[in-house]
């Protein structure tokens, strides 16, 4: 709210006059002293900037990653389905050499499989089926080979094509992975050069609400929400790994992605995906196992535990813990 100054009298007297000149030297005296610096205090709005700016390159990897890992699991795919192409291709051909040799045998090759055993099969493929002396068989049996040749060609160019967009996002989840590894180190450099009590402080309740909060654990929850509340809960005190989903440590998606994993409930990887997974709810309908996703972009995300509180993974060197749910500004609430 904007403060309001009420406008000064138009006749102001001789004295008072003097006084406001009086004032106005003294207030320019005490502006010539500096004020008390906070430079512990620039120092740890630092590092929340680091964090916040590593969390969000974090949650560019997950991404990268799983776009890697289904890429990988494609490309798999598609280099099985080649071989398959491949051996049944090899049966064709095989099959029309064996008619071949037969007509050999009794009598000479037809023209029309002359140059199937030539260097140019798929050139002849088109040639052969034109000729007159061709029956209605072959002929049926050249298309099919034809046509699976040019599958197999296709698929074969689709697959190279994957695995050139495979290696582009190797490099991505490369390039993702020094960005957070450089914001983090500088973050621990700026809390090593804090004094002790001050770094203490930061660790301990930068954003953190009551440390004791076990009276949540009979919160309401049921199904697979209570489920994966209950996970979470299990993991609280584990530490927080950028780029981990479980179970000895985690991000802040991971642990979510983790939790519901538990309950056999399979979500996405980063916070942005998951804050889309489901129903949104306002914060005054949230129950324990919603997921709570956190500024513009959603770059972080926690798990609702009731009571005005969630559980998420903070940052690197806090542990996954209990906070207030108002501890960032809140971008959307899901039910999954």
């Amino acid at each position: 709210m904007g403060s309001h100054r009420r406008l000064a009298p138009s006749g102001f007297d001789r004295g008072s006059t003097a006084a406001v000149g009086l004032l106005s030297v003294a207030a320019a005296l005490l502006g010539a002293v500096p004020a008390a610096a906070a430079p512990h205090d620039d120092r740890r709005a630092e590092v929340d900037r680091l964090h916040t700016e590593a969390e969000q390159a974090t949650e560019a990897y997950n991404k990268a990653d799983a776009r890697t890992d289904t890429l990988r699991e494609e490309v798999t795919t598609a280099q099985d389905s080649i071989a398959r192409q491949q051996e049944r291709v090899n049966t064709m051909r095989d099959a029309l050499g064996s008619l071949a040799g037969a007509q050999y045998r009794s009598g000479g090759v037809d023209p029309s499989l002359a140059l199937l055993l030539s260097a140019e099969p798929d050139d002849y493929l088109d040639r052969a089926l034109v000729l007159d002396r061709i029956t209605t068989r072959q002929a049926g049996e050249l298309r099919e080979l034809q046509q699976a040749m040019r599958d197999l060609a296709q698929d074969r160019a689709e697959a190279a094509r994957k695995l050139t967009e495979l290696e582009k996002g190797r490099k991505a989840v490369a390039a993702h992975k020094k960005t957070v590894e450089r914001k983090l180190a500088k973050a621990r450099a700026l809390l090593a050069a804090l004094p002790d009590d001050e770094r203490a402080a930061y660790q301990r309740g930068s954003r953190s609400g009551r440390e004791d909060l076990t009276a949540l654990a009979g919160a309401p929850a049921s199904g697979r929400a209570g489920a994966a509340f209950a996970a979470a809960r299990s993991a609280l005190g584990k530490p927080y790994v950028w780029g981990a989903n479980g179970p000895s440590g985690f991000d802040c998606s991971g642990l979510t992605q983790w939790a519901y994993a538990q309950a056999g409930v399979g979500i996405p990887r980063t916070s942005q995906a998951q804050s889309g997974a489901g129903r949104h709810v306002s914060l005054a309908e949230a129950r324990p196992g919603d997921l709570v996703a956190y500024r513009d972009d959603a770059s972080h995300i926690g798990m609702y535990a009731g009571n005005g509180q969630v559980i998420h993974a903070p940052y690197p060197g806090a542990p996954v813990r209990y906070d207030p749910v108002g501890m960032m500004p809140i971008s959307s609430i899901t039910r999954v």
